[in-house]
């Protein structure tokens, strides 16, 4: 398979590295020229005062203010991607356009009636996390509010619509797992898709189970890849990494990752019951630091819930509360 190729932006569409934590450091965010001189902004990052001035300066670069924003779009919810929509729809008065499922994310997440900081947490307690872990994940939740404040005022576009972006008419397709509601955005004409997170061609994208939310994230996931994978695509412009031209192969490559790991989780349940911090710590290990250890936490719990729905493990619950795995004979 080939994996590392490289690939020229086509004429009228800027790719902009957004700053962002370790380990991906930096979220792709791209710019499409209109005909009529205006831009879409897709995924412009999250907000900081290190981004805001990155924006400044890449707007510069090509020329531009932010009054030549036309829209800014979003393929999904999470602070990376969502971040600084609000702060430029704020600048400019631009629609901000996302799926209607995403933005109810974004309020379940972050809103002002949001109680995620402490429900997760206390989530992962009930799966075995130790206390000072789930402290710790506490802390990290409340510290994603200032990149993504404030939140847009959203236009939707929802599953199957389409939309004009740099001259093109790109197909909205929506797809669960790695973001409730997220959206890629395929150009049949030029065979190209912007595909945020839902497809990345170096990473598996964190697929991750949480209350409240969709609660069976990676068979969404799984279905979205065949979606995906079914269309005829050339190039694909992802949220990460590089763009990249094996997409159908890559989405294959995904569904076999997840097959694998699943297998893996069935044969150390098999071996005895045990928790889902305990399973986290024998797939990722014990040295994460606090946001890995949220991705792989709610990863191991979403591929555990797979296992419950295809009726290879059950879940029970010890005196103490906690709640653990056991082969389904």
């Amino acid at each position: 398979m080939k994996r590392t190729e490289s690939i020229s932006m086509p004429a009228g569409m800027h790719r902009v590295k957004i700053t962002m934590a370790f380990p991906l450091r930096w979220v792709n965010s791209y710019v499409l020229h209109e005909p009529d001189g205006s831009i879409t902004i897709v995924d412009p990052g999250p907000r900081s005062a290190e981004t805001e001035q990155e924006w400044h300066k890449a707007l510069a670069d090509f020329n531009l203010t932010f009054q030549d924003i036309s829209q800014i779009v979003l393929t999904h919810h999470h602070p990376d991607h969502l971040g600084l929509s609000g702060w430029m729809q704020q600048q400019t008065g631009v629609p901000v356009r996302m799926s209607t499922r995403s933005r109810q994310e974004a309020d379940y997440m972050w809103g002002t009636e949001a109680t995620i900081n402490t429900v997760l947490p206390e989530y992962y307690g009930r799966h075995g996390m130790p206390e000072d872990k789930t402290q710790q994940i506490r802390e990290h939740m409340e510290g994603f509010i200032s990149q993504i404040t404030p939140l847009p005022i959203v236009t939707p576009i929802e599953d199957g619509d389409w939309l004009v972006m740099g001259g093109k008419k790109w197909l909205a397709v929506e797809t669960g797992g790695h973001a409730p509601g997220h959206l890629s955005f395929y150009a049949p004409e030029s065979r190209e898709i912007l595909c945020g997170d839902a497809v990345l061609p170096q990473i598996s994208p964190n697929i991750s189970l949480q209350p409240g939310s969709d609660d069976q994230p990676l068979l969404s996931y799984m279905e979205g890849l065949h979606r995906l994978g079914a269309l005829d695509v050339e190039v694909a412009y992802p949220g990460h990494r590089n763009p990249f031209g094996h997409f159908a192969d890559r989405t294959v490559h995904l569904l076999t990752h997840h097959e694998e790991r699943l297998q893996k989780m069935m044969e150390r349940i098999g071996e005895a019951p045990t928790n889902a911090y305990d399973i986290c710590v024998f797939m990722f290990g014990d040295r994460l630091g606090t946001h890995q250890l949220r991705f792989a936490m709610s990863e191991t719990l979403a591929h555990l819930q797979e296992l419950i729905r295809r009726e290879h493990i059950v879940q029970e619950q010890q005196p103490d509360g906690v709640f653990f795995f056991i082969e389904n004979t």
